[in-house]
């Protein structure tokens, strides 16, 4: 589900499966919309674990991990859902979580000097962000999406490497960051 507006007899049929099996699983939209991103948000979690599980190379082992969140496709649905629902506490508690397992890759990435000094794990979401947008004009090519934004990781990857130019303006807050989970429409 890429469109958070989109109407749900159009989420079921593209599920391939009828509005009342969906209703009888998620009594209404917003909560298939938490469940669709908790289910990324889980997904993130359990690859950032393996990733600093990973005794290899510790650059190889952060470009993988984010390699395998670009195939997964976690970002861009996620971030298109941002703010269309409440989220949970246990989704906050996971968040926190993912923010703590971000650290520890940017930490032990940096200790092997292949990963830039000013490069902030704030600075994650938003490089996989920037990838998850990539659309290519022809809808329902999946396979071209995703070997352009594998492509344009790579670009990304190569940015955040240690050895270039000092980077430009200030990494984003934490704050700035959750502003996108509050509900829109409500004040906060």
């Amino acid at each position: 589900m890429a469109d958070a507006d989109a109407p749900i007899s159009a989420v079921a049929s593209r599920a391939g499966v009828g509005i009342s099996a969906l209703y009888r699983r998620y009594p209404s939209k917003e909560d298939l919309l938490r469940q669709l991103c908790a289910d990324g948000l889980h997904l993130y979690l359990e690859e950032a674990e393996a990733a600093l599980t990973d005794v290899s190379d510790p650059w190889d082992s952060f470009a993988a991990f984010l390699r395998r969140i670009v195939a997964a496709d976690v970002h861009s649905l996620t971030v298109r859902l941002a703010g269309t629902f409440t989220p949970t506490e246990e989704m906050f508690a996971d968040s926190v979580r993912s923010g703590e397992l971000n650290e520890q890759l940017v930490a032990r990435t940096k200790a092997s000097g292949e990963l830039r000094a000013d490069v902030r794990m704030e600075d994650l979401p938003l490089v996989l962000e920037m990838v998850a947008a990539i659309r290519p004009g022809v809808f329902g090519d999946d396979e071209r999406t995703a070997e352009l934004r594998q492509r344009y990781l790579s670009v990304c990857l190569d940015g955040l490497r240690s050895g270039g130019q000092p980077l430009s303006g200030a990494p984003p807050t934490a704050a700035e960051l959750a502003r996108r989970w509050v509900r829109r429409g409500i004040p906060g």
